[in-house]
């Protein structure tokens, strides 16, 4: 290698770690990443929480719910005493699977033929409840099995009936379009924002900003309102292109989801503004963007869901905005939620627009001192 190559190597080398703030971003981004995939990205069900409707009441049928209960997999978390408590509950998300034993199911054992066995599951999120069923099927085979060698039976002879609510095709385009939309919805919003003042201190007309008539609030307004409209805006495409291009269904309110996008993006507008508040360049804005966004993500439940999660990551979830978006987008596509519903996520993202905002407002005026 020629010498004034490899000094040219070495001076970018020093140049990089001599910068604080470089040597921040070339080890603290990796390891906060590898944390999240590592403890967050799970396909694993652990405890998932059911309930029981069991129409039989009799020891085959006590045993089978033993079974479950007993399973790592499963947690039990109520008993049912009627059909109409089963939508409520996986409507509220208290459950994600329901376990409804059939009247004959006993009577069809002795007589040895197939026992059918309910299991309805959430469909909204298409990607656990194949999980669920997988697990859920495992456990009724292996019990029917058992039954059978106990009793003399050719197996198997319970058999699982699947049934899922709100996306009966259990068909992962509905689930993972509607995630699509709050995730485009923040990178949008959160890159026109946070890029937005990084772009003006560089170019060196944010300091001819401050000395305008123009007060603080002026500027964060200014600064924020074009992003979060932009942000809305290219939800509504993405809204569209859902449901008239890859036929995804529709069934909750346009007033209910649009208050949840609107909630949404002020809160993701606070971020980015306090990234911008943080950075003197685009490219420091672009990477905290990123910094931000990939977790945001994983910590979501867009791909992985958030019960599977070790518990101090899942209270992590809780100051994430992205999480109560999907919750909203997701019910307000396959279900029709009432805004009495969604009034927990509502106000989550409320609470959090109002904090980043405020602590985006604190970051300009220490910076402006």
């Amino acid at each position: 290698m020629p010498c004034h190559l490899l000094a040219l190597i070495v001076k970018e080398f020093l140049a990089i770690l001599r910068d604080a703030k470089s040597r921040l971003v070339l080890i603290g981004p990796p390891l906060i990443q590898l944390i999240v995939f590592g403890y967050a990205a799970s396909f694993d069900l652990n405890h998932v929480p059911f309930a029981v409707y069991d129409q039989d009441q009799s020891v085959a049928s006590r045993d089978l719910v033993a079974a479950f209960a007993g399973s790592p997999a499963f947690q039990q978390v109520a008993q049912l005493h009627s059909a109409r408590d089963i939508k409520p509950l996986i409507e509220s998300r208290q459950v994600e699977m329901v376990l409804d034993i059939d009247p004959r199911f006993s009577r069809f054992l002795f007589t040895h033929q197939p026992a059918p066995v309910q299991v309805i599951v959430d469909g909204r999120n298409s990607n656990t409840a194949l999980l669920i069923l997988g697990y859920a099927n495992s456990i009724i085979a292996d019990d029917g099995s058992a039954w059978a060698a106990a009793h003399g039976a050719p197996p198997p002879l319970a058999r699982l009936e699947a049934r899922a609510l709100y996306n009966p095709n259990l068909d992962s385009h509905w689930f993972i379009i509607p995630g699509i939309v709050a995730l485009l919805t923040q990178v949008v919003t959160l890159l026109v924002v946070g890029l937005s003042v990084a772009r003006e201190r560089e170019a060196g007309t944010f300091d001819q900003i401050l000395v305008t008539p123009l007060t603080q609030m002026d500027i964060l307004l200014g600064k924020s309102i074009p992003g979060l409209i932009i942000g809305v805006v290219e939800a509504n495409v993405i809204i569209a292109a859902a449901v008239f291009w890859f036929q995804v269904p529709f069934h909750g309110g346009l007033v209910q989801l649009y208050t949840g996008l609107v909630l949404f993006a002020i809160a993701v507008t606070g971020i980015g503004l306090m990234i911008s508040a943080l950075v003197a360049t685009q490219q420091q804005a672009l990477l905290g963007a990123f910094l931000f966004m990939v977790p945001s993500i994983i910590l979501s439940g867009f791909a992985t869901p958030i019960a599977n999660m070790p518990v101090p990551v899942q209270w992590l979830t809780l100051i994430n905005p992205m999480r109560y978006a999907l919750a909203i987008i997701r019910r307000c596509f396959l279900a029709q939620p009432g805004f009495g519903a969604l009034l927990p996520d509502y106000a989550a993202l409320a609470a959090l627009g109002f904090c980043s905002l405020l602590a985006a407002a604190w970051l300009f005026r220490k910076r402006a001192v």
